[in-house]
C-alpha cells in the first residue's frame, strides 16, 4: 500500500430515518418475491438507513444518500395503482424532520455544500432520497446501472424516475475498469476515486445489475467495504447468506467474493445500509482508522 493512500481523515455514519421490511426481504425464503411481498405480515423492527459519510484530504464524500422526507410527507411521491401498492408492501419508512441529509450532516458537523463527491450503491428510493440537496456535488453511479432506468416498467423495478432525473445535478456514470491491486482479489475491475487506491468502487451486482460497492483504505488503517443492499446483515453475509430481492444467483456470486476479499484484508469491516450492527462496528474500525 502506497503512502499516497494517506488520505482518509475521518468516516462516519448518519441515518436519515428507518425502514421495516419483510423478514423474507433480509434473508432469501426460498418464496417467489411478490408471493412473499403480498402475503407476508410480518416486519422487522426498524433498520437503519445509512449514509456514510468519507473525509477525504481531496473532498467530503458521501456512499449513498438516504430516503428523502418527502416520502412521508408527499402523497403523490409513490405511483399510484398496482405499482403503489408494492411500494406500499414492500417498506414502511419513519423519518424525523431532523432526519434530512443536509439536517444530518449538519449533526456531525458539516455543510451539505461541502459534499465534493456522491457515490451511488444503486438506484433505489432509499439511497437516492438526499439528491435533491446535492445541486453542488458530483453524483458517481455505475454507468449499468444508469442504463436499468431506460429499461421497460422502471418503477416495477424501484426505479421512480421523477425522483432521480432531477434538474441541476451533475452525473457522471463510471465503467469498471481492469485493476493492477492483486490485494482487492478476486475482484480485478473497478474504479479508483480519487486515484491514490484509498476509495475503490467496485462491481456487486446482483441487487441490482449495477450495484457498486465502496473500499476504504488508509495506511495501517482497518479497511472498510461499503455494500449498499449486497446484504443486510453483515453476520448473514459472511454466512453466505443472500437477501430475497434482487437476482440470486448474482447475489450468491457476489457474496463469496466479498467473503473471498474479507479473507484477503484482515479485519475487513462490511457496512451495509440498514445493518444495525454498522454504528458499532465502524466505530471498532475508525480507532485505527485515522492515519499515523
Amino acid at each position: 500500500m502506497s503512502n499516497a493512500m494517506k488520505q482518509i481523515e475521518k468516516v462516519s455514519v448518519v441515518s436519515t430515518g428507518s425502514v421495516s421490511i419483510h423478514p423474507e426481504h433480509v434473508a432469501d425464503s426460498g418464496k417467489s418475491l411478490y408471493w412473499w411481498l403480498f402475503t407476508s405480515r410480518r416486519w422487522t423492527e426498524p433498520l437503519p438507513i445509512n449514509v456514510y459519510v468519507i473525509e477525504h484530504s481531496d473532498g467530503l464524500v458521501l456512499f449513498d444518500t438516504g430516503q428523502d422526507r418527502a416520502s412521508i410527507t408527499d402523497p403523490g411521491y409513490f405511483p399510484g395503482g398496482i405499482t403503489g401498492l408494492m411500494y406500499d408492501r414492500l417498506a414502511r419508512f419513519d423519518i424525523a424532520p431532523e432526519q434530512t441529509l443536509t439536517a444530518q450532516l449538519a449533526s456531525i458537523g458539516y455543510d451539505i455544500q461541502d459534499v465534493r463527491t456522491a457515490v451511488i450503491s444503486h438506484l433505489h428510493q432509499d439511497h437516492i432520497g438526499g439528491l435533491r440537496e446535492l445541486t453542488g456535488a458530483e453524483i458517481i453511479v455505475s454507468r449499468r446501472e444508469w442504463e436499468t432506468l431506460g429499461e421497460s416498467h422502471p418503477e416495477m423495478k424501484g426505479l421512480l424516475r421523477k425522483h432521480i432525473e432531477l434538474p441541476g445535478l451533475k452525473w457522471r456514470f463510471v465503467d469498471p475498469e481492469p485493476l493492477a491491486d492483486s490485494s482487492i482479489a478476486p475482484f480485478t475491475s473497478g474504479h479508483d476515486l480519487f486515484g491514490d487506491g484509498s476509495m475503490m468502487l467496485l462491481p456487486t451486482p446482483g441487487h441490482t445489475p449495477g450495484s457498486l460497492s465502496m473500499l476504504v483504505r488508509s495506511e495501517g488503517g482497518t479497511p472498510l467495504l461499503m455494500v449498499g443492499d449486497t446484504t443486510y446483515d453483515a453476520d448473514l453475509l459472511e454466512a453466505g447468506r443472500v437477501p430475497g430481492v434482487g437476482e440470486r444467483e448474482r447475489l450468491i456470486e457476489t457474496t463469496a467474493m466479498v467473503n473471498q476479499l474479507r479473507e484477503r484484508q484482515p479485519g475487513l469491516t462490511v457496512l451495509a445500509a440498514h445493518d444495525p450492527g454498522a454504528v458499532a462496528a465502524l466505530a471498532v474500525a475508525r480507532r485505527d482508522l485515522t492515519p499515523a
